[in-house]
């Protein structure tokens, strides 16, 4: 048993000063009131009051290290990432696979599989973005690579034992009965890469699909008389919207109108992030096409987003600058909400008894000084 004493701990009921946190095998015990070493607990740190976070969870992450995972899925490759990120806050993500061959599916998840079961340190499952996708918003997607879902697709995509899938498809590119069969089998289905019609989100839903992935970016813009898929995330009390906050992917005021709009607190942060996010070398390939990262944004040469360059502490301090929520919602946007989203909000997203010990000790100047992944920590350079 264990115990972190004099914090300021974010709790589901908000800040609360002189906490300590107990917790033993990865768990956390208790939250109490002031300076109490429990009997058999080691004290561990006594952190002078600083403020103590539940970790972040990234559903979507492409890259970071140097590493983009389609390149290295591997369970190396895979700890490289979670590394890059960990220090920015991410205790918990999905490496994210943007379209590719059957084969390189196959591999990540087999990859995801091991590094779950080998234990790498905040590895949830994966997030399989296409290659189910459409042509017209392709974006950075190879559309060489994009494809129907017949059998072979569905048992591959439904394959991952450990951990939880979650796949990114265009609605209108697919059936209604496929989106319930992946539902049915535990897949968190989410629409992106999409012009799917108002009409066509609204089905999908019908049929399980419950998340939109970077609401606003490669979708069918609103029109008054076709509202389109923006429109049914933002109506639909089912739907839940992952949004990039970096100022790049979607202006601020648009941010700013969706949290208003959006029925149900139901909106949360991602980061889209590439290899250069906790790398020096900003600059990197998605197959043939060199992206580098230009005035903080990941471009190809003819200047087409290629996700971001966003890590997550980063995304937190963006939304409190930028989307008019306070520090405590934004780190729920980046913790509790996406635990929702993926259903695991018994085992993530707070700090309270009988969850995982997954926490974040932020500076006094709001940098991540030290992570606890099921307790384990790691410490870090406060100038990073």
């Amino acid at each position: 048993m264990r115990a972190l004493i004099n914090a300021c701990v974010l709790t589901p009921e908000g800040y609360k000063d002189r906490q300590s946190v107990v917790f033993e095998d990865g768990v956390i015990i208790s939250v109490c009131e002031g300076k109490v070493r429990p009997e058999n607990a080691v004290v561990m740190q006594d952190l002078g009051g600083l403020k103590l976070l539940p970790g972040f969870i990234d559903v979507q992450l492409n890259g970071g290290g140097g590493i983009l995972f389609n390149d290295c899925p591997t369970v190396e490759g895979i700890k490289t990432i979670g590394e890059a990120h960990r220090k920015f806050g991410t205790t918990g993500f999905f490496p994210t696979l943007i379209s590719d061959d059957l084969d390189v599916m196959a591999r990540a998840i087999e990859a995801v599989e091991a590094a779950i079961t080998q234990g790498v340190p905040g590895v949830l499952g994966i997030h399989l973005e296409g290659p189910f996708l459409n042509t017209e918003k392709c974006g950075v997607h190879d559309p060489s690579k994009f494809m129907n879902i017949g059998p072979n697709e569905l048992a591959l995509m439904s394959g991952l034992k450990a951990g939880k899938t979650i796949i990114t498809l265009a609605p209108e590119k697919t059936t209604p009965d496929i989106i319930r069969t992946l539902s049915e089998r535990g897949v968190i289905v989410c629409a992106g890469h999409t012009q799917a019609s108002y009409e066509d989100a609204i089905q999908a839903m019908d049929a399980g699909l419950t998340g939109f992935t970077h609401l606003f970016n490669a979708m069918k813009a609103m029109e008054s008389r076709r509202p389109g898929i923006i429109a049914a995330a933002l109506e639909d009390k089912r739907g839940w919207c992952g949004i990039i906050a970096d100022g790049h992917h979607v202006h601020w005021a648009m941010l700013r109108l969706a949290l208003r709009a959006k029925v149900g607190d139901q909106i949360f942060l991602v980061t889209d992030a590439m290899p250069s996010v906790g790398a020096t070398q900003k600059s990197f390939s998605i197959g043939d096409e060199t992206i580098v990262v230009k005035d903080g944004k990941c471009v190809t040469g003819d200047g087409t987003l290629a996700g971001s360059d966003l890590d997550m502490i980063s995304a937190v301090l963006n939304a409190v600058d930028k989307l008019d929520v306070d520090f405590v919602q934004a780190v729920r946007m980046a913790s509790a909400l996406p635990a929702r989203f993926i259903n695991m909000q018994d085992r993530l997203g707070g700090i309270r008894a009988g969850l995982q010990a997954d926490f974040i000790l932020l500076s006094a100047d709001q940098k991540v000084e030290k992570t606890w992944i099921k307790g384990q920590a790691v410490s870090y350079e406060t100038s990073v």
